[in-house]
């Protein structure tokens, strides 16, 4: 007499397989989109203040620039920007030093998760924000004051590559300022001054070309101006590309300032993040 036996089940499958790379990423980035939303000031500063900002300048400055481009147009493509800067490099580089002082970076890298997956969480969480954010103005600046969506794919193109180019960016420079606060409450103190600075210069509330020199060079240093332009080249006439300093909208150069960026980032990242505070060694 034979008996048949069954084939032995696998440990995995009795005891629950770990999640994957992917679902361990969501799961964090879940995480921090909650955390974010749970946060009114992050809430309302973060998406509040570029719609804010455009109904008080709108409301300011209803003449136009030249070309026939209403300055209103112009400043929504500004803020769509900085909208962009701020849930990415500003926030994180608040937000940062306060979990690092709290000890919750330190936590996280005492456990078994793999550390790139707490990046991830941050850079899902920015994407989500971004996205909304934008979408947001959007729909404001349509409503409200008569903005032109582009047209054609190739705007659209150029604005997502923009846009991806320029938070990317912004993120691995937040990740690195946010090292140069001591404590959580320093956090602010160091990141929003830079920001405010950026946006003065960098043809947010005024138009780039009537300037200074010396300020428009300075600003040709940092991603923010070049975002500005290149989101001016999709929402903007192609004939206001004249009045750029370079006498077009550049893209050519927009893709390539905001690239090496990025890897100014990663190398900036990879040299300066700190997972504790100083005091902790």
């Amino acid at each position: 007499m034979t008996t048949t036996t069954k084939p032995a089940t696998p440990v995995t499958a009795t005891r629950g397989r770990r999640p994957g790379a992917g679902a361990l990423a969501l799961r964090q980035g879940r995480l921090e989109i909650t955390q974010f939303l749970r946060s009114r000031e992050s809430v309302v500063f973060t998406m509040g203040f570029p719609i804010i900002m455009i109904l008080i300048f709108a409301s300011i400055f209803d003449g136009t620039i030249g070309g026939g481009v209403k300055f209103t147009q112009y400043f929504i493509t500004g803020m769509i920007a900085t909208g962009l800067m701020t849930v990415s490099f500003q926030n994180l580089g608040i937000w940062i030093p306060i979990e690092r002082d709290r000890g919750v970076l330190k936590r996280y890298r005492g456990t078994p998760m793999p550390k790139w997956v707490w990046f991830a969480g941050k850079v899902i969480m920015v994407v989500a924000i971004g996205i909304a954010e934008t979408v947001l103005l959007l729909a404001v600046a349509v409503a409200l004051f008569d903005l032109d969506l582009p047209g054609t794919a190739a705007k659209w193109f150029t604005f997502g590559w923009v846009a991806v180019l320029g938070v990317t960016a912004c993120t691995l420079c937040g990740i690195a300022i946010s090292s140069l606060a001591r404590t959580a409450r320093s956090g602010s103190a160091v990141v929003t001054p830079v920001a405010l600075v950026l946006q003065f210069i960098s043809g947010v509330f005024f138009v780039f070309t009537d300037l200074p020199t010396w300020m428009q060079q300075v600003a040709a240093l940092f991603p923010l101006k070049w975002m500005c332009q290149g989101l001016r080249s999709v929402f903007l006439p192609e004939s206001f590309g004249a009045q750029e300093p370079g006498g077009s909208f550049e893209l050519g150069r927009v893709a390539v300032v905001l690239a090496l960026w990025c890897v100014i980032g990663v190398v900036l990242c990879l040299t300066t993040f700190r997972w504790t505070t100083k005091r902790d060694g």
